[in-house]
């Protein structure tokens, strides 16, 4: 049973070794395509792994992944208060928090004790939840509308799956991908990363045919990445923050640098709906003995 355990957290991306991850809120601000962040704010606070933000579709709370009492549930916290408040309370740990449409559920992936992971719907006020789909070991997903969503399901290889819950039908369309399946502003395309060659690339998909395109290379080792409200890519490299505008830039253009606020190697970010919140997890530094 241990084994299974472990196993499960590999694949998922959660065993970080001694590597702890915050989260931390930023202000955007824009101006003739050039973006700057400020006024940073550590909402998870918190020792241990803190990851997966994903927006509130009004912009006001971000979900996001926390450790608490030796396990992983999902939080919400709200922007303008700085409350948190625990959505999840099960024996399993839950993961890749994200709002389902603009109502009072989100998804996430539990992860049970004996190994068995699977995505679930839970209410933003019961603590419990619900199967989506009970026949994929799924590691991320990215909803489409609120019967489809595209998943990273877990195999050898990896495979991009859209899923189609009404119906229960599930549909292979890419193999060795990466984490980051988001939705394209203003489209009906979704995005995701290709890792069939080297350098990766981040590429569209369209949900009704299965038709993909390039879009821009990701940095190497990087795989997290997310859209403005506007359709301009960010994506953290090392330190630093980068942005990649599809109609006028030719490659990643530099924006910030996160040791200028003392931290350093970013891992995931989010865009609030609005554009102006950005948030980026960080791994923490450890404390010089």
């Amino acid at each position: 049973m241990k084994r299974l355990w472990l196993k499960s957290m590999f694949l998922l991306g959660i065993l970080w070794g001694q590597s702890s991850t915050e989260v931390y809120l930023f202000d955007l601000v824009s101006k003739e395509d050039v973006y700057a962040i400020s006024n940073p704010i550590n909402i998870s606070n918190n020792p241990g792994y803190d990851n997966q933000p994903s927006f509130m579709k009004h912009g006001r709370a971000v979900l996001y992944a926390s450790t608490r009492n030796g396990q992983t549930d999902i939080v919400s916290y709200q922007i303008r208060t700085g409350k948190k408040t625990w959505l999840t309370n099960t024996e399993g740990s839950e993961y890749s928090p994200l709002q389902i449409g603009s109502g009072n559920a989100f998804s996430a992936i539990r992860l049970d004790q004996d190994g068995t992971q699977l995505l679930y719907k839970y209410s933003m006020y019961s603590k419990q939840g619900k199967v989506l789909i009970p026949d994929l070991k799924i590691g991320y997903h990215g909803w489409v509308d609120r019967n489809r969503l595209l998943s990273f399901v877990l195999g050898d290889p990896h495979t991009l799956q859209l899923s189609a819950l009404k119906e229960g039908k599930n549909q292979i369309l890419d193999e060795k991908i990466g984490r980051s399946i988001h939705k394209i502003p203003k489209t009906s395309l979704m995005s995701y990363i290709s890792k069939q060659n080297v350098p990766w690339t981040i590429n569209t998909l369209d949900p009704e045919t299965g038709m993909t395109d390039l879009i821009i290379h990701s940095f190497d080792g990087s795989e997290d990445f997310a859209w403005t409200p506007s359709g301009i890519m960010f994506m953290g490299g090392g330190d630093i923050l980068y942005k990649y505008d599809p109609n006028y830039d030719q490659d990643w253009v530099a924006m910030a640098d996160l040791n200028d606020f003392g931290l350093n190697d970013i891992t995931r970010l989010t865009v609030s709906p609005k554009g102006d919140k950005v948030v980026i997890v960080v791994v923490e530094k450890p404390v010089d003995k």
